[in-house]
């Protein structure tokens, strides 16, 4: 075990509750060692429901492009928690290692002296020290839960907000309605602070548009102000500055226009970092986000389907990412056929019925598997119900390996497209599982 994981467990214990929004505890322990927040890198801070880390990955890759050092912090992690936090260098940063990692810990740990406080908070005040600590051009902080309570909130500017898609998720926190979860999300606002709006519920948007308009915050809103579309193959982005010709993202699925076209966005109106058409070409070119569509073709995984079969890797777990997804594999399934196979497990705290009715009439057979990652693992027996309620045939699995053996056992003469989907907690167990952290 790494020294990390051992603190980690450690900083679980010092909250009753995992998950506790508010910033009153974050902003104590940040006092206490120096106020790192006031003296970050130009930060974008991004929240939503759906595409947040992928805009994230867009932004990071375009400026990188650039030339630019890029600090990221995102949430959750797949495999190891170093993921959430990578350090920019010239030519291209990288996860935080175990050392650094480790002493930052400590530090913080004993600043804190064992007062209560969440596991996010605590980690997301260490890394806003390393942040301070390390020179960069920019910041990418994403907001891990909402974003007015959330511990990232507490950083007191930013050079722009993005706000993407806004959906119903986690609803036990934000509000049961997507205006009550969107007036959450728009806490990030700020006064003089462009913001770039994805395309949203027209409730979502109404919600956004009164905050903005309270804390004076100048928006940019897709549909509007800027599009992002794809025409003959190409993503056409246009705004007021004109209209930009560009290949289609290295990331699969509509789904990611829409997401790069808000890291255009933002980049667009934030001329002063210097990040022009070239940069946004090659960022699309190169941006790289696991467990998004991403397609193993290598590893212990592939190895256990026949040959000429897909494995297909995505984290969606709510009912809008669920349509995103089935929307995509309605787009593979149209240019090269074949049965679509599904490998779902999921938590208790989403909609598993509204996310599997997606896929109904698309994929021929789910096979439903634990989480071990998790305590708020649904058992595959659940997922089966929910998936026969949404008309899939289904059955129960107690592994990933044994649902892809049973996948290849019942295959047909085509080869199929098997999808491993429904938690990013079940995203990194394949990863893992794999030999394909991410990097």
């Amino acid at each position: 075990m790494d020294q990390s994981e051992a603190i980690l467990a450690r900083f679980l214990a010092l909250h009753p509750k995992e998950i506790d929004l508010s910033l009153g505890r974050v902003a104590r322990l940040l006092g206490d060692i120096g106020h790192p927040e006031r003296a970050l890198p130009p930060t974008i801070q991004i929240a939503g429901t759906n595409g947040k880390g992928s805009t994230t990955a867009f932004l990071r890759a375009m400026l990188e492009a650039a030339g630019k050092s890029v600090h990221v912090y995102t949430s959750p992690h797949l495999v190891r928690f170093h993921e959430r936090i990578r350090l920019g260098a010239p030519g291209g940063g990288a996860y935080v290692d175990e050392g650094r990692l480790t002493e930052i810990f400590r530090e913080v740990e004993a600043a804190n002296a064992d007062q209560p406080i969440t596991l996010f908070e605590i980690t997301t005040a260490a890394a806003l020290l390393l942040f301070a600590r390390e020179p960069a051009d920019v910041l990418l902080l994403e907001v891990g839960l909402g974003g007015r309570y959330d511990a990232t909130n507490v950083v007191p500017s930013a050079i722009a907000s993005v706000i993407t898609p806004v959906s119903l998720d986690h609803q036990k926190f934000l509000g049961d309605s997507i205006e009550a979860i969107a007036h959450e999300k728009a806490g990030i606002l700020r006064s003089l602070t462009p913001a770039v709006i994805a395309r949203q519920d027209d409730a979502a948007l109404a919600a956004i548009e009164r905050e903005a308009a309270r804390v004076g915050a100048p928006l940019a809103i897709a549909g509007q102000d800027w599009q992002a579309r794809e025409e003959r193959g190409r993503l056409v982005f246009e705004d007021g500055d004109g209209l930009l010709d560009l290949p289609l993202p290295r990331l699969v699925g509509r789904h990611q226009i829409e997401n790069a076209g808000a890291a255009i966005a933002t980049l667009r109106g934030l001329q002063a970092l210097g990040v022009g058409a070239e940069a946004i070409e090659a960022g699309l070119g190169s941006v790289n986000w696991p467990a998004r569509m991403q397609r193993l073709s290598g590893g212990r995984l592939p190895a256990l389907l026949p040959e000429g079969s897909e494995l297909w890797l995505d984290g969606g777990h709510n009912p809008d990412g669920g349509r995103a997804v089935a929307s995509t594999l309605a787009e593979l399934d149209e240019r090269s056929p074949k049965p679509i196979v599904m490998v779902v497990g999921m938590l208790n705290t989403k909609d598993s019925d509204g996310f599997l009715e997606a896929f109904a009439g698309l994929a021929g057979r789910v096979y439903c598997v634990p989480i071990g990652s998790s305590t708020a693992a649904r058992t595959p027996d659940e997922v089966l119900a929910a998936a026969e309620r949404a008309g899939l045939a289904a059955e129960g699995c107690a592994s990933i390996e044994e649902a892809l053996a049973r996948a290849a056992r019942a295959a047909g003469p085509t080869p199929p497209r098997v999808l491993i989907i429904g938690s990013l907690y079940l995203a990194g167990e394949a990863l893992a599982a794999n030999g394909t952290p991410p990097q």
